[in-house]
């Protein structure tokens, strides 16, 4: 019987010390109210399953997120390989010498086929507005039209729809050699007013600026009159600047040391850096901002305008629609985008 007693008394003073134990592990981990699990008893299944379920919540919940994060937003912008028109269904085109690579690149993603493959033949800016008003052509991505164009419209009795399609910069240079980095707005007005003619005025060398100009209704010369300009007169051509440049032309004298040092000349930044780029040549900054991809996207540059798309009001052919849809669409400013243009979307 002493020994009976003497086992339980053992038996209970372990039980007690378990359980003390387990109150000092329970307070260490800061739990509030400690659970004393009896000797031999396993712990409920119902924890367990909860632990689980909560895991599987969090493992959904971040597979949720990778979707709509990542993989979403790529299956939304991916250009498919899907055909739009064939040669039969593809409205009649035309575009700008800067804008001809962005019409080769949507045709090419729209028929999958280039625009020579296509018959595709181009006009350049004047004459694409002279066939789009005597019904030639449907649609052409060009420059704004000229006063000159709209004024030939309205006698034809046809209204122009005129849609922006990409951003573009009006850009300004000079020979890499010339000392000016930069120009205000109002010098480059009068520079082209003729009020400013000598480069000291404006920071650089003591020399006579011979100011390049475009042929008129060209795309670069309407851009000047209409987006620096506006209702300021431009002076006339001097001797040495009445040569009739073209866009690659006027490029060449300016960069050329002997002809350019002293020049100054304009054109779409497009078209200057990407098409006809030149490594003699020196953009200049408008008000301190240098033209560049990222200040014409970010609308930071001063001289913004745009490439646009053009139609006859009123046009009722479902393709002609249809297409300028189409450049516009989330897949057109992909494709306009990969072309190296600037998205207006």
């Amino acid at each position: 019987m002493e020994n009976e007693n003497n086992v339980e008394q053992v038996n209970e003073t372990n039980t007690e010390t378990e359980t003390v134990m387990v109150a000092e592990s329970a307070v260490k981990e800061n739990v509030s109210d400690p659970v004393v699990i009896p000797k031999g008893e396993k712990p409920k299944k119902s924890g367990v399953f909860a632990y689980i379920i909560i895991l599987l919540l969090m493992v959904l919940s971040c597979a949720a997120l990778y979707y709509y994060l990542i993989i979403l937003p790529k299956k939304n912008n991916t250009i498919t390989d899907e055909v739009i028109y064939t040669k039969e269904t593809l409205p009649r085109v035309d575009a700008s010498l800067a804008t001809q690579p962005l019409v080769d690149a949507f045709v090419l993603d729209f028929t999958g086929k280039t625009t020579k493959e296509m018959g595709i033949e181009y006009s350049n800016t004047d004459p694409a507005y002279t066939k789009l008003i005597n019904n030639e052509t449907d649609l052409i991505v060009v420059t704004e039209p000229s006063a000159d164009e709209l004024k030939r419209a309205e006698d034809a009795n046809v209204e122009l729809d005129v849609t922006k399609v990409v951003n573009e910069g009006f850009v300004f240079f000079v020979n890499k050699n010339n000392k000016v980095d930069s120009l205000t707005l109002e010098e480059i007005r009068k520079i082209y007013s003729g009020e400013i003619t000598n480069w000291k005025e404006v920071g650089g060398d003591d020399a006579e600026i011979i100011a390049y100009q475009r042929p008129e209704n060209s795309g670069s010369q309407t851009g000047l009159y209409s987006l620096v300009m506006k209702e300021l007169p431009v002076k006339a051509r001097t001797p040495k600047e009445q040569v009739t440049l073209s866009m690659a032309g006027i490029i060449e004298y300016v960069s050329d040391y002997k002809n350019g040092l002293d020049a100054i000349g304009y054109s779409y930044y497009y078209y200057a850096n990407e098409m006809y780029f030149n490594e003699d040549l020196k953009y200049l900054g408008v008000n301190g901002i240098k033209p560049t991809y990222d200040t014409i996207k970010d609308e930071t540059y001063p001289i913004l305008t745009a490439y646009y798309i053009v139609t006859r009001k009123g046009e009722t052919n479902e393709n002609v629609i249809k297409l300028k849809e189409d450049m516009l669409s989330r897949r057109g400013q992909n494709v306009a985008t990969k072309a190296g243009y600037v998205p207006c979307k």
